[in-house]
């Protein structure tokens, strides 16, 4: 399996592959903001960073797409340094991004991964999209994805394939592997994804970085063809570093009126810290119920371990619920949302040719439920909501491993089997993301370490409703003493 080395930095935790980074792509984005605020750099000597990094690293890996010219960003960026003199002081001002292909983009091909959209170019940015240009960051590109977002692995037929940040013959992850691939081979200082079944923080596992996907309608989400069934797929930041994360959604939140489940609350940027540390309700694999591959429980429960001389007080629960009856629930709820946002193309036979065959699936299967099936899912959801909000009456966090396997073959579709057990869709191999998703709550990955042949993993966090600042501060605690996060 050839792969890149992990590099490390001073206090022995792992940072990147070891590839060559220039200096101003090693920093995150609160970094290269204190740098700009104080003229040590310039928006243009770090867009041009980054572009370089991306033309050296970029064409293996397959992570960002639809990139712009270059003369373009970099007439973009002089601008930013001119706001700069004349005084502004816009959180992401001067700083490369690239957008999730799933986010419309005005001007900007955005495809969906979907040969449907291979030549759509929007007339109007998402909310978010705009939220993050308003905030002064400059658009360069699109990060890959799976078609509509659909399973955990990146890879469409518009694009090809996403390849591993630590080895290029593995999967990213998905579906925001782009972004994630993009963050760890320092391309770019911060991103965006989305997350309806781990997609933020499944990738963030694979690839070593953080995800964060954040509490129902904290992040609206604008455009939506269903904006009050579409409760399970949110946008959210990731990055390399905790305060970034934090960055990053202070600018996507906030109420909008378009979005009917939207929070009115703002988020603040600023991490809150805690003297007191905080206790870990670890659930593993649900007492046997959740396959996983060998070698992911050992090294996530090391993980959270090894923080045990720091207070952190960790304590195996497997909570009494009908797993197979929440993961029914998670499937159909999830059919019901596809056949929301994409089931008029069951009425053209011609697009519908052209969808992958598990979007195919979810749609032919959504067509059997009914009223019956989703009020039973939606009652059982709410049943687990309330074990998990019990749970954290007692404890800060519950915990689960990102994802139940390690980063496997980039050209496989999706994982068959663990651990001897077939796995009967899709996306029933990332089982473990679903209890975050059906809660509703905010859960963060935070990375785990590495099998001993090098391949990536990550923990997820889940924490109370609403409770993003506390659950960054515990993350940050977590990265702070991790030996090796």
């Amino acid at each position: 399996m050839s792969s890149v080395r992990p590099a490390f930095d001073a206090r022995g935790r792992l940072v990147a592959p070891d590839i060559a980074i220039p200096e101003l792509c090693a920093l995150g984005a609160v970094e290269l903001q204190a740098k700009l605020t104080s003229g040590e750099t310039s928006s243009v000597e770090v867009v041009s960073a980054h572009l370089d990094q991306i033309e050296a690293q970029n064409p293996k890996h397959n992570a960002i797409v639809s990139l712009r010219p270059r003369e373009d960003i970099l007439a973009e960026a002089a601008l930013a340094d001119e706001a700069r003199k004349l005084g502004a002081t816009d959180a992401l001002l001067g700083l490369p991004v690239a957008f999730k292909d799933l986010q419309p983009t005005k001007g900007l091909r955005t495809t969906f991964g979907s040969p449907l959209f291979a030549d759509f170019v929007p007339a109007e940015d998402s909310l978010m999209v705009a939220r993050v240009r308003a905030a002064g960051a400059i658009l360069i590109g699109k990060t890959n994805t799976p078609e509509f977002g659909l399973g955990s692995h990146t890879y469409n037929t518009v694009f090809g394939r996403t390849k591993n940040a630590f080895y290029p013959a593995l999967s990213a992850g998905g579906s925001s592997g782009g972004a994630a691939v993009s963050l760890a081979l320092r391309m770019l200082p911060v991103a965006d994804g989305s997350d309806f079944g781990g997609s933020l923080r499944n990738p963030g596992a694979f690839n070593n970085v953080f995800g964060l996907r954040p509490s129902l309608g904290r992040v609206p989400n604008v455009p939506s063809k269903d904006g009050f069934f579409a409760q399970m797929s949110t946008d959210g930041p990731m990055a390399r570093s905790v305060a970034d994360l934090a960055l990053m959604l202070s600018v996507m939140a906030g109420y909008d009126p378009r979005s009917p489940l939207a929070l009115g609350e703002l988020f603040d940027a600023a991490l809150k810290t805690s003297d007191s540390a905080p206790r870990v309700a670890w659930l593993g694999d649900l007492g046997g119920r959740l396959p996983t591959e060998p070698g992911v429980l050992d090294l996530c429960s090391a993980a959270l371990s090894a923080l045990e001389p720091a207070g952190w007080r960790t304590e195996t629960l497997i909570p009494a619920f009908d797993y197979a009856a929440l993961w029914r629930a998670f499937v159909r709820l999830r059919q019901f949302a596809a056949l929301g946002t994409h089931g008029f193309y069951r009425g053209d036979p011609k697009a519908y040719a052209q969808l992958k065959p598990e979007m195919q699936w979810e749609l032919e299967e959504a067509s059997k439920l009914s009223a019956d099936d989703v009020a039973a899912a939606a009652a059982i959801r709410s049943q687990w909501r309330e074990t998990a909000l019990g749970l954290l009456e007692t404890y800060d966090v519950l915990a689960l491993p990102s994802a139940q396997v390690f980063p496997f073959p980039v050209d496989w579709d999706w994982p068959k089997e663990i651990a001897g057990r077939a796995m009967d869709s899709y996306h029933r191999w990332f089982e473990v993301a679903a209890p975050a998703s059906l809660t509703g709550f905010p859960a963060v990955n935070v990375p785990a370490g590495f099998h001993p042949d090098g391949r990536p993993m990550g923990v997820q966090l889940i924490g109370r409703p609403r409770g993003e600042a506390e659950l960054l501060a515990i993350a940050a605690a977590y990265e702070a003493t991790a030996p090796r996060a």
